[in-house]
């Protein structure tokens, strides 16, 4: 059985590229987030063709945003006008999407949502989310924080892109369970990154100028987390800082191994991207997919680093 990839640009001309697919073949279009943001979406992408190639009778179709919403939703009616049998998608903000989520179903197509959900108002249109529990992972990256500044301090937070639902998840996840574990622990500040690490070591430098005394900083992940590393390296400030991200990356991994960097939350961009496909095939195929498909995702810190590959991203 003949299979294609076929990897075009966000447009409608673009798309009809593509061609018709093999009468065998079982079309799915995935529209990503961004793709050049960070290493973790450049990797995912690479796996999941990677998967997809390894499938005879799968072709994809695969798109990215670029972060822009009317990008995306653009993306998402040329696939539904393709009549593709699935969509995966990446939202670039989980409420904005909704309407294009509900078109897809209302044509019937089954979507997947992958590694950041669609808003709760969208749930009922999709077949199924497939990532991380970005609620769990705050949860994990607060307990770390607890634990390393010993019950008190002072903090600041650096998160991803605002109305992002991983943003959102994550912060919610932290929040919530650091007032809850730790109400000695006082956050200064809360402001975004944007998930871009230049963009974080700003924030943290406005951070340093604002605060004399910061005892830790979290960040929604390691990208954003080592750019407010070096932002407080920079000033002379980091010598007892505590920083906990979460996605651990290799820069991350590599700040922990030099005792820089406190702890972290363990996730796989090769997981994320295998686990989107064999979801959107399962749908497919008829079978029984739980609507919230979650991946493992465990604390890595200094202590248990060993334990864990270095990321390839």
């Amino acid at each position: 059985m003949s299979r294609r990839i076929t990897s075009l640009l966000a447009t409608s001309a673009a798309i009809a590229l593509a061609g018709a697919a093999n009468a065998d073949t079982v079309r799915i279009g995935i529209t990503q987030n961004n793709v050049g943001i960070d290493s973790y979406q450049t990797t995912y992408e690479r796996a999941f063709i990677e998967a997809a190639d390894a499938n005879d009778d799968v072709e994809v179709i695969v798109l990215d945003a670029g972060g822009d919403v009317a990008r995306q939703i653009s993306q998402m009616q040329d696939l539904i006008q393709q009549q593709v049998d699935a969509i995966i998608i990446w939202p670039t903000d989980g409420q904005a999407l909704v309407p294009a989520v509900r078109n897809a179903h209302r044509a019937g197509i089954p979507v997947v949502v992958t590694n950041s959900n669609i808003a709760e108002a969208g749930l009922e249109f999709i077949a199924a989310f497939s990532g991380p529990n970005n609620i769990q992972q705050g949860i994990y990256s607060a307990e770390m924080m607890c634990e390393a500044l010993d019950g008190e301090g002072q903090i600041v937070q650096v998160t991803g892109m605002p109305g992002y639902t991983t943003a959102i998840e994550r912060q919610q996840g932290f929040d919530d369970r650091l007032a809850e574990l730790c109400p000695d622990v006082v956050q200064l500040d809360i402001q975004p990154g944007d998930w871009n690490r230049e963009r974080a070591q700003r924030t943290m430098e406005t951070f340093l100028t604002r605060f004399d005394n910061i005892d830790g900083v979290y960040s929604g992940d390691d990208n954003m987390g080592v750019g407010a590393l070096n932002a407080a390296i920079d000033a002379g400030r980091a010598e007892g800082m505590v920083f906990i991200g979460a996605t651990n990356f290799a820069v991350g991994y590599d700040a922990m191994a030099r005792g820089e960097y406190w702890g972290s939350v363990y996730q796989s961009p090769v997981d994320d991207a295998r686990a989107a496909l064999q979801t959107a095939l399962d749908v497919l195929a008829g079978e029984d997919v739980p609507l919230l498909n979650y991946f493992d995702t465990p604390k890595i810190t200094q202590d248990n680093m060993d334990e864990f590959d270095r990321p390839v991203f």
